[in-house]
Parts: C-alpha cells; sequence; structure tokens
C-alpha cells in the first residue's frame, strides 16, 4: 500500500478521498489554491501545498505545480478525484512518466474512452451495445446529410470530445441539420479545442443509467450495480438513485456482466463508470467515464463497499479479493446534489456560509467541506454538498429523504436544497416514472405557472 498519496482536488471529493486514506493508514497531502487555504479538507490532510492562484488553471488544472508538489513532499501517489484533470490522459501519462502511482486508469485507457468516436467503435467491437449513428467524425453536410436519413430522425450531433451538454444540438429535420452542425461544431471547438462532431439517433423518452465497474491488474473487472442519473438540467445530474427504480436484477446482471466482459478483454484496471440511455428495454452506450463519479456514494450504501478504498488497493497493485457472487445489493439510496445557486433561476451564490447544520440520523450520509464561517468560492463548480440518503426499500428512502431535506440548514448562500423538496413530492418522481427530460420540463412548467 503507498505510504502518502497526494489528493489533486478539492472541496467535497478531496475530502471524501482523504478520510479513506486515513481509515487505511495512509498519509496525504492536499493542494490547494490561493482562496482554498481554509478549505476543510486542507484542514484535515496530513500535509498541504499552495500550487497557484484561485483559477483553476492556476491551481487545479496547473500540472507543472501538481507534480511538483508530488515530488517535494515524496507522495507515492496521486489520486485525481473527479472533474479538473481526473480524465486527463496527458496528465496521467505525465504522472507515470515520474514513477508516481496515478490511482486511476492507464492514460490509454483515458485517451481511448475520452473520444466518444473512438471509444463507441471499440465498446461496439467489445459487444457493448450502442446508439445507432456515425462511425467517425462528420466533416461535411453531405455526409451528415446521408447518416441522418440511414438512422432517422430526430438525431444529435455531438462533439466527439464533448462532456456537459456542450457541442450537443438536436435536430428533427433535414432543413435545420446543417445550421445546427456549424453550431456544434463552433461550441465543441470554443468548449475542447476539438471540433470533431459526430451523429447518433436521437432518444425521445430514454433512462441514463449507468454501471459501476472496477477492474484490478489481473484482468479482474466487476461491476457494482447500477445508478439512475436520469434527473438533469442542462445535461448536468441532480439527484441520482441506486437501484434505478426502471431496472429488474435481470437486466441489471445482464447489462453488468456484458459491460464486466467488454471491460475485462480490454484490461481494464480502476474505477470506471460505463453510461447508458435505456429505453423500451434496450440499452444504448453513450460513454464511459475513466474516474471516480461524483454520485458513487449511492453505490456504497447499496452494496456496502468502500470504492476509494478499492481504488487505492487495485492501484497498489492488489487483486480485487472477491468475485460478482460476493457483491450483494440491498435497499436503496438517493444523493442530492445541493448547488450554491439559487433554486428558481439556477444563478449561483457565492459567499460566506453564516449558518450550518447538515441532517443525521439512521441511514444518511453528508459529504461536505461546508462549516459556518466556510466562504463558497466563485472561481469553481458550485457543488457545495451531496446528501445520500438510504432505505430498506424505496419507499422508505424517499421518506428519509424528505426529513433530512427539511433539517438541512445552508444559511448565508442560496442553495438547491429547495428544488430537491420540490422533486421529491412530484408523483411521477414518487413512483419512478420519469426519463431525462422530465426535470426541464418540471423547471419550465414551473417558470411559466
Amino acid at each position: 500500500m503507498f505510504d502518502k498519496v497526494l489528493i489533486a482536488n478539492r472541496g467535497e471529493i478531496a475530502l471524501r478521498i482523504n478520510r479513506a486514506c486515513h481509515e487505511m493508514g495512509v498519509n496525504t497531502v492536499a493542494v490547494h489554491s490561493t482562496v482554498d487555504a481554509d478549505a476543510m479538507h486542507v484542514r484535515l490532510a496530513d500535509e498541504s501545498v499552495c500550487i497557484g492562484g484561485a483559477s483553476a488553471t492556476e491551481s487545479y488544472l496547473n500540472i507543472p505545480a501538481i507534480i511538483t508538489a508530488a515530488v517535494v513532499t515524496n507522495s507515492d501517489a496521486i489520486h485525481p478525484g473527479y472533474g479538473f484533470l481526473s480524465e486527463s490522459a496527458k496528465f496521467a501519462s505525465i504522472v507515470e512518466e515520474h514513477g508516481i502511482g496515478f490511482i486511476g486508469p492507464t492514460s490509454e485507457h483515458i485517451a481511448l474512452m475520452g473520444d466518444k468516436i473512438a471509444s463507441k467503435a471499440k465498446v461496439k467491437e467489445l459487444g457493448i451495445p450502442v446508439v445507432p449513428g456515425s462511425e467517425e467524425a462528420i466533416n461535411d453536410i453531405e455526409t451528415a446529410i446521408s447518416v441522418a436519413k440511414s438512422i432517422g430522425y430526430p438525431i444529435l450531433v455531438k462533439a466527439s470530445a464533448g462532456g456537459g451538454g456542450r457541442g450537443m444540438q438536436i435536430v428533427r429535420e433535414q432543413a435545420e441539420l446543417e445550421s445546427a452542425l456549424s453550431r456544434a461544431r463552433s461550441e465543441a471547438g470554443a468548449a475542447f479545442g476539438n471540433d470533431a462532431v459526430y451523429i447518433e439517433k436521437f432518444l425521445e423518452r430514454p433512462r441514463h443509467i449507468e454501471i459501476q465497474v472496477m477492474g484490478d491488474n489481473k484482468k479482474t473487472v466487476l461491476h457494482f450495480g447500477e445508478r439512475d442519473c436520469s434527473l438533469q438540467r442542462r445535461h448536468q445530474k441532480v439527484l441520482e438513485e441506486a437501484g434505478s427504480p426502471a431496472l429488474n436484477a435481470d437486466e441489471r446482471d445482464t447489462i453488468g456482466k456484458t459491460v464486466c466482459d467488454a471491460l475485462a478483454e480490454l484490461g481494464y484496471q480502476n474505477a470506471g463508470t460505463v453510461e447508458f440511455l435505456y429505453q423500451d428495454g434496450c440499452f444504448y452506450f453513450i460513454e464511459m467515464n475513466t474516474r471516480l463519479q461524483v454520485e458513487h456514494p449511492v453505490t456504497e450504501m447499496v452494496t456496502g463497499l468502500d470504492i476509494v478504498r478499492e481504488q487505492l488497493r487495485v492501484a497498489a497493485g492488489a487483486p480485487l479479493g472477491m468475485s460478482q457472487k460476493d457483491i450483494n445489493f440491498s435497499g436503496h439510496a438517493i444523493e442530492c446534489r445541493i448547488n450554491a445557486e439559487n433554486p428558481i433561476n439556477f444563478i449561483p451564490s457565492p459567499g460566506q456560509v453564516t449558518d450550518y447544520h447538515p441532517p443525521g440520523g439512521l441511514g444518511v450520509r453528508v459529504d461536505s467541506g461546508l462549516y459556518s464561517g466556510y466562504r463558497v468560492q466563485p472561481y469553481y463548480d458550485s457543488l457545495v454538498s451531496k446528501l445520500i440518503v438510504y432505505g430498506s426499500n424505496r419507499n422508505e428512502c424517499l421518506m428519509r429523504l424528505r426529513r433530512t431535506l427539511d433539517e438541512y440548514v445552508i444559511g448565508g448562500i442560496d442553495s438547491t436544497i429547495p428544488l430537491h423538496q420540490e422533486i421529491i413530492t412530484q408523483p411521477d418522481f414518487i413512483n419512478g416514472e420519469y426519463d431525462i427530460h422530465w426535470l426541464e420540463k418540471m423547471v419550465e412548467r414551473r417558470s411559466t405557472s
């Protein structure tokens, strides 16, 4: 096992990784920007290093500064968390070249899955079902028209190197195609420095289902079940469940085995999440995230497994030490992403937290770096807390979630707690009858009423 791990991230995920390391007897190094010196992950780490200014490019995306911090603190390994450099093949490669352990997949696999076109072709070759669409980048309108006709409208023009809904355009008829193609390429180039786009079939009412996997260096890959991430706004996840109200155990086992067999053949190592659109009983691959997910706690709640602990063990060369039949799924868990945003217009709300009282009780977990007096910075993502609730079944989980949201106090800034309180009282959500468009429609109805 590693003696010392540098955590190349901030906020709740840096704190989460710090806790797992300490429970395993591993020393930690927190890196931080100039405005994060008083952050909770910095306070609780064994050592800390300031790596730059407030902007992410000066600090949390500053590869030379992070590598230097790892070298001067004699860190054995780096955990990238999620976001920032977690899916940068360049960063992983540089870490590897410096003889430092990278707590994640290989740079080769990060690069492969970071290219939406290449990853789609590869998983299709490995037997994972994919959304019908183009198999290479679309460079001209004639090719786009041909592909669209072959799969049928509506279609989706998507950035190959994209994420978060950027570089994505829905096209319902041929007359819209040329302008949509131009907009998608322009957005993709501006956001990712790569204007390559591709086309796939647009599904009208799918759910977003993802499979959590973990692989070791013995070509053993296991799945830890599914998460339903269909509640999204502007392609950003808002609330996640494990398991999905839409799946049964046979469907989970079938898609889980398909994914594990494919990734074992690929030789995939460490944590990853294979994401699908699910409609009418069919799964369609959309992408693979080669990192720890924001919503990993709901999987931990229903399996009893510590995913970060397993990441550390596997990265240190240990085998998984379990088989698929050893993984048991019990109960139901829901995670609410609490953002520092106005719950009506979603305008970011940085500022000082004047009062802070997280909920507690049986089956309640709060992953957050907030405390009374903490200042939420305007320079980073607005996620400030994750409320995770477990129940023996979905109904018990929902009742407990309602109680904990009522208890949760974050004063001095706006938060999206009221949005979650609204979501969980909607009949469609209570009945588990929602898709990836449901939340945006709810918000639209609210704004026009």
